[in-house]
C-alpha cells in the first residue's frame, strides 16, 4: 500500500511538473522552452509536439508570449507501475503583444505520464472543457 501511495506520488509530480513545462514559455527563451518540452515528453506527444515545434516557437517569439503557470492540484485517476492518467487544475497568466496582460486562465488536463528509460515523461495531454 504504500509502496503504491509513492508511486501515485511520484505520478503525480511529474504531471505537475510537465503542466508547468508546457504551459510556461517565454518569447526571450522560446527554443529552450520548447526544447524543454520535447524533453520531457515521449512518445506520440514527443514526436507531434516535435513535428510543430519551429512553428510553435515563431507564434510565441513573434507574439512577444510570456506565460506563467502554476498547479493548484492533481490527483491520479489510474495508474499501472510504467504509466499514469493523472487530472491536473492550473493557472497560467498570459501577456503578449495582442494585448493580454497577465489575464489569468483556469485549466484542466488530463495528463498521460509513462515510463521511459527510467524516467517519467508525458506522453498524453488533453485539455478539458
Amino acid at each position: 500500500m504504500l509502496s503504491q501511495q509513492r508511486t501515485a506520488a511520484e505520478f503525480s509530480a511529474a504531471a505537475r511538473q510537465a503542466v508547468i513545462t508546457l504551459m510556461s514559455m517565454n518569447y526571450q527563451q522560446a527554443k529552450q522552452d520548447v526544447q524543454r518540452v520535447i524533453d520531457d515528453a515521449t512518445g506520440d506527444f514527443r514526436a507531434d509536439f516535435a513535428a510543430h515545434a519551429d512553428d510553435f516557437t515563431k507564434v510565441v517569439e513573434t507574439s512577444k508570449v510570456v506565460t506563467t503557470a502554476a498547479v493548484n492540484v492533481s490527483a491520479v485517476q489510474s495508474m499501472t507501475p510504467n504509466s499514469a492518467v493523472v487530472l491536473v487544475a492550473a493557472t497560467s497568466e498570459v501577456t503578449n503583444a495582442g494585448g493580454a496582460d497577465k489575464a489569468p486562465r483556469t485549466w484542466r488536463l488530463i495528463v498521460t505520464i509513462t515510463r521511459d528509460s527510467g524516467q517519467m515523461k508525458m506522453s498524453k495531454v488533453e485539455f478539458v472543457p
